[in-house]
């Protein structure tokens, strides 16, 4: 069994072995520039941790996981470019640096490229492997295009935002590590249970995002706090507020979510949402899926030993400093 160390190394290698050096360079320069930012690779290193625990030949995975990371990566260029972001991991975004259209094109090559490198992987494995891919990159665009529908909608549930996220964030992850279980020879059943470990792993992990969006320590959590709360995001903490709130409280909180963005605004609505208990509702639901997830691991057909680097890349996930 490979370490967590041991397998995020192999997919930097892998990554770095990619060759962007193609003509035009306007159209492969910033391939080369977004996946040279570097990021937590999660996803290639859930497809062969997943592998690895059934004792596969991991060169038979990596067409898979690079496929998967640079389909994120093109997911995330087509976002900032919808987001209008200035900056990912810090650097200017492709749309910023060079254009929209160099962005939306780009990105266009990046998901061909993820496909083209996913025909590498086994050809008895290659079927499945292309139909659980495509369907995942179709539920991506469905659940942006919840995303962005979300900014129109006057009323939004909490089971739409949770059905949101799993489809734009959570899916990633369960197909990553079903695509590695399916390639190293995994019972369909443990197929089935890394795809939900994936889906109970992504929901916990967008809905820490939101919690520390609010309540993080902006030096470690990576990103300004209070940014949901000046843009009016639909978070599962602002679902949660407006369905709790009542009266006095429902009043004052349409009142600071129709006033401009402004630092006054971020520290109002964070107490009203500590006054309503939001932080322990939120909590709460992280905690849902997180043992949910723990579960799904612990029903697998494998030792205990090989469940620990994902255990041990689920602690890091989760227990980011707040």
């Amino acid at each position: 069994m490979k370490t967590l160390s041991e397998i995020l190394q192999i997919v930097a290698q892998a990554v770095e072995s990619l060759d962007w050096n193609r003509t035009p360079r306007e159209l492969y320069e910033p391939i080369d520039y977004t996946l040279a930012l570097g990021g937590k690779r999660v996803r290639p290193a859930l497809s062969l941790m997943a592998a690895d625990m059934y004792n596969a030949d991991l060169q038979e995975v990596i067409p898979a996981a690079l496929a998967l990371e640079v389909f994120h990566n093109f997911t995330l260029l087509h976002d900032d470019v919808m987001d209008k972001a200035p900056l990912r991991r810090g650097r200017a975004t492709v749309h910023e640096k060079w254009s929209e259209n160099t962005a939306i094109l780009s990105g266009d090559v990046m998901s061909i490229e993820a496909y083209r490198l996913l025909a590498g992987v086994p050809e008895k494995n290659l079927k499945q492997v292309l139909d659980i891919f495509t369907q995942m990159a179709i539920e991506i665009c469905e659940g942006q295009q919840k995303d962005m529908n979300f900014e129109q909608q006057q009323s939004v549930s909490k089971s739409d935002y949770i059905e949101m996220i799993r489809l734009k964030t959570a899916v990633l992850l369960a197909s990553s590590l079903k695509i590695g279980a399916l390639i190293a020879g995994a019972s369909t059943s443990d197929c089935e249970l890394l795809y939900e470990f994936g889906i109970n792993l992504g929901l916990a992990f967008q809905l820490q995002d939101d919690y520390l969006d609010v309540y993080g320590n902006e030096k470690t959590f990576g990103k300004a706090i209070g940014g949901d709360i000046l843009c009016n995001k639909k978070t599962y903490m602002m679902l949660s507020a407006i369905e709790v709130a009542k009266g006095e409280d429902a009043l004052l909180l349409n009142k600071w979510i129709e006033s401009k963005p402004s630092a006054e605004k971020i520290k109002a609505i964070t107490q009203l949402y500590t006054q309503l208990h939001i932080d322990e509702i939120c909590r709460e639901r992280i905690d849902f899926y997180h043992k949910k997830a723990v579960e799904n691991l612990e029903n697998l057909s494998v030792s205990v030993e090989k469940l620990q680097p994902l255990k041990k890349l689920m602690v890091k996930l989760m227990h980011r400093e707040e």
